[in-house]
């Protein structure tokens, strides 16, 4: 990497995304961008493989799959997980088969042999049988004859893998994230549906369509009888947080979650009604049930000129008090959290976490093969349930439709693949991120282009000139 990327990448500050920036387009459109992300990006990245819930038995595995790799995450011991290259050291077969068309495979092994020669491997990756292992006259050591391991850790109920064995930790990669996460407790969520697709678009360009509510109104404009959406969005580390401001600077922070908004009108009604919106359209995902039936209460249960703070306060009381008498208890998260967890984030590169204090609804964007005009879309719904009666949740592959996935993210879904498109056409300047409201994507792009050695954020050129090549 030359001295002079060097110094534009670590010249780039926080305070610097809240100034007009853009970058080129390669990112999206290159295949010999898509290409290098194998060996620059993913190769050296702590990313998001699967949920603990998904291996809680000793030999239960799951793969995971990312470009041409395919990991091997298993449960050899009841607090123990490892990963390994799917792959057989001998004639390099995968010990798993992975389809493209299969989203990931899970089953239970004491054993992983290899289809081809028989080749056999303990569930701690050390080789246990060779086919006529004389033949090599001892040349086979215990080190050539074993599984490769993958780095694997876990935090807030996700599981973590890292290709890279000099990587740094993974609460050090996650921070300052974590720190405001933490309080959420992931780890007690568990999974209430979870769908998959591919998706005609380059997978920055798909988990980029959730990193900032700026899109609201022209996108999502039935939201709008419910109030302002002016957005705000903050770095923090690789990582980022969008929520809502109010456009006067004083009153920033107040009601930064879409959750926890009383809308327009009578806040009895405009808070149950975008309750309900958000659990109907989002899938079920963006609310709980409990939450809704605590906000059709209100009518009832509060005088009509109650301020919108008193009912808030009253909705959320009420819908604790029932979950807690049908075993559900919510964590105690201090109302400055509360006010820096905002609406939703974004960990470094393909994690998107909207959280609620009993939910989450969560994506994950994968690249497709080596392909940039292609992604594995995935999006999944975590909530809190009484202990045991969680639903069995597979991934389910739909197509990517409003039936399937809820009319809001068919809205998204109706911008991606054109966006993609629109990035190839040569009057295409460059993209133009809000200062204010799309922080978390320059944010992005500042990271990503330490990893891949070009293509970081530069102040934008006012006299108009194309920003669609690399520099």
């Amino acid at each position: 990497m030359s001295e002079r990327v060097h110094a534009e990448m670590d010249g780039l500050t926080d305070e610097d995304l809240g100034e007009p920036l853009t970058y080129p387009v390669d990112a999206f459109i290159s295949r010999e961008y898509a290409a290098a992300e194998g060996e620059l990006l993913w190769s050296k990245v702590w990313q998001m493989a699967a949920r603990v819930e998904d291996i809680p038995k000793v030999g239960d595995f799951i793969t995971y799959n990312i470009g041409d790799e395919s990991i091997i995450i298993m449960r050899t011991a009841p607090e123990r997980l490892k990963a390994y290259y799917n792959v057989c050291p001998h004639r390099g077969r995968q010990l798993i088969n992975t389809p493209d068309d299969v989203n990931c495979v899970t089953g239970k092994r004491t054993t992983f042999v290899c289809a081809f020669h028989g080749w056999a491997f303990n569930r701690e990756g050390q080789n246990i049988h060779v086919l006529d292992g004389d033949d090599w006259k001892g040349a086979l050591s215990d080190e050539r004859t074993c599984l490769s391991q993958v780095k694997v850790d876990t935090w807030g109920g996700w599981i973590y893998i890292n290709m890279d064995p000099y990587c740094e930790p993974l609460r050090s990669f996650l921070s300052p994230a974590a720190r405001i996460l933490d309080h959420f407790e992931f780890e007690k969520m568990r999974y209430k549906w979870r769908q998959w697709t591919v998706y005609p678009c380059n997978w920055k360009t798909a988990i980029e369509a959730f990193m900032e509510p700026y899109h609201v109104a022209g996108t999502h404009p039935q939201l709008l009888k419910y109030g302002q959406y002016y957005a705000y969005s903050r770095p923090y580390g690789f990582h980022g947080v969008s929520g809502f401001d109010e456009r006067d600077p004083g009153m920033k922070m107040s009601q930064s979650s879409s959750v926890t908004r009383a809308g327009l009108g009578d806040p009895r009604v405009s808070t149950y009604e975008l309750a309900r919106e958000n659990y109907e359209t989002v899938n079920y995902a963006a609310s709980t049930e409990t939450l809704v039936n605590a906000a059709k209460r209100l009518v009832d249960e509060l005088p009509e000129g109650t301020p919108a703070p008193d009912v808030i306060k009253h909705w959320l009381a009420s819908a604790k008090a029932d979950d807690a008498a049908r075993g559900v208890i919510w964590p105690e998260i201090p109302p400055e959290v509360m006010a820096e967890a905002g609406l939703a984030w974004s960990l470094f590169p393909n994690q998107t976490i909207l959280q609620g204090v009993t939910f989450a609804l969560c994506y994950r964007v994968r690249p497709y093969g080596d392909d940039p005009n292609k992604c594995i879309f995935e999006s999944y719904a975590l909530e809190r349930f009484p202990e045991g009666s969680e639903p069995k949740a597979e991934w389910v592959h739909a197509a990517p439709t409003a039936e399937n996935w809820g009319s809001v993210l068919a809205q998204d879904f109706a911008n991606m693949q054109w966006v993609q498109k629109g990035m190839k056409s040569r009057g295409f300047r460059g993209p133009l991120p809000n200062p204010h409201q799309e922080q978390k994507i320059t944010n992005f792009h500042r990271h990503l282009s330490r990893f891949m050695g070009r293509g970081a954020p530069r102040k934008l050129d006012m006299t108009g000139q194309h920003a669609g090549a690399a520099f």
